[in-house]
């Protein structure tokens, strides 16, 4: 996956989650219908399907998409609460964005390289190492000609 695909994808899964808590807080906060409760589900279950599509390790697409979400939050604040982010909100949106930025770039050993599933960063190829075959995880990264031999 390219890095703008997947950065377009972080930003709509951050949408998809703010959507959805801000239509739970205007019917709890703001006193609107609890029919907006509908479509917050609906957000909401499209934030946890878009988690999916992300081509590496849950625990480290959760911990990328923190950094992107802090900074779709005040684009947020800035253009639907109408309240412009001062120089503290963007410092710290600076800062979990290079917190992201590093857990995503940063170099990992073989190992954790070909964790499944993960980007290939070599040829920007998505790989899914034994997916619709039965072969477990660990036969799958033992199969694995990238690893050296144990």
């Amino acid at each position: 996956m390219s890095l703008l695909k997947a950065a377009g994808l972080f930003v709509t899964t951050a949408v998809a989650e703010i959507v959805g808590c801000w239509l739970v807080y205007a019917w709890l906060k703001q006193s609107r219908s609890a029919l907006l409760l509908v479509p917050a589900a609906m957000s909401l279950a499209a934030f946890a399907w878009l988690l999916t599509l992300h081509p590496t390790a849950a625990g480290r697409t959760y911990a990328t998409y923190g950094g992107v979400y802090v900074g779709t939050a005040l684009v947020w604040l800035w253009l639907v609460d109408g309240q412009r982010p001062d120089r503290w909100d963007l410092l710290g949106a600076a800062l979990t964005l290079a917190g992201a930025a590093l857990i995503t770039f940063g170099p990992r050993s073989a190992r954790e390289v070909t964790a499944l599933p993960h980007v290939d960063r070599a040829d920007d190829h998505v790989h899914r190492a034994g997916v619709g075959d039965r072969a477990g995880p660990r036969e799958r990264l033992a199969n694995d000609d990238r690893l050296p031999e144990r």
